[in-house]
Formats: structure tokens, C-alpha cells, sequence
């Protein structure tokens, strides 16, 4: 079943993603585009979210580190001719 009709974005895409790591409308928004447009499938998209565990909160509960971006490697530098 399409959640969200703006950009053809279903249930089962939205379970995807949260599977993947994302817990929130917003993450789900980045992913997708769902909820971007005019937005009347967001409070859908809360009551998919909220019907899992989220893997992110699952981690915390079980005292492990929030995941973090990793920063890119510096690139390195050119060699300046003398």
C-alpha cells in the first residue's frame, strides 16, 4: 500500500528504511523523499515507525555508543615546487 502518493513511496519501502538505520520522519524524508512534499503521509510514517524497534534506540537501550558520521580522511596536501 502506497504511504506516501507524492512520490510513490510504499509501506513495505518505508520498513526498509527503518530497517536500515532510519527512526524518524525526517530520516525516512532523507531517504526517500516521503513526507517532502505535501506531507500528509508524516503521521503515516510515525505510526509505521513506531510500530518496530528501531535499531538506533535498540542500540542505545542496550548501552552501546550512538552512531556517529565518520569524518572524512583529510586530503593530502600538494607537494609546493620550490
Amino acid at each position: 500500500m502506497y504511504v506516501c502518493s507524492c512520490f510513490g513511496i510504499t509501506e513495505e519501502q518505508v520498513q526498509e528504511h527503518a530497517a536500515a538505520g532510519a527512526c524518524t520522519p525526517r530520516q525516512i524524508a532523507s531517504a526517500s523523499k516521503a513526507g517532502t512534499d505535501c506531507g500528509s503521509c508524516v503521521r503515516r510514517i510515525q505510526g509505521i515507525l513506531g510500530r518496530g524497534q528501531c535499531p538506533r534506540r535498540a542500540a542505545l537501550d542496550r548501552g552501546e555508543p550512538p552512531l556517529t558520521a565518520q569524518p572524512a580522511p583529510a586530503a593530502a596536501s600538494p607537494a609546493v615546487a620550490a
